[in-house]
């Protein structure tokens, strides 16, 4: 499964290629929205794990823009304060297939969202 991960924390991508890449996982990485957008344009991802809070565009902004091209894009959204978009995530949850992760999280709890947006074995 391809799975393109966006976030402005260099650790953060670091971190979170090094466990998905040990999974079996092929990653492409992104620092912010503008970015991945072209990256999700190259790499045609499986899944689209994103931080909500970037400069310039942000994961729900990316989000929109990948959608005009795969409306049922699988998105995992990240945020260390999932609080203040709770209601715009249920609707988002409601039309898409998504799932959140509030940072910091542990890998068990990103490789369960994980499978539950992709099902099958990583290659």
């Amino acid at each position: 499964m391809r799975v393109l991960v966006v976030d402005d924390n260099p650790e953060i991508l670091g971190c979170l290629q090094i466990e998905l890449e040990a999974e079996g996982f092929e990653v492409k990485l992104a620092k912010d929205g503008h970015e991945a957008y072209g990256a999700y344009l190259e790499f045609k991802p499986d899944v689209v794990l994103t931080d909500i809070e970037m400069p310039g565009q942000n994961g729900l902004e990316l989000m929109e823009h990948i959608r005009t091209h795969d409306p049922m894009m699988k998105t995992i959204y990240m945020s260390g304060d999932l609080s203040s978009y709770r209601c715009f995530l249920a609707e988002e949850a409601r039309k898409y297939p998504v799932g959140l992760l509030e940072k910091p999280f542990s890998r068990r709890k990103l490789m369960d969202l994980l499978s539950l947006a992709y099902p099958v074995k990583a290659t």
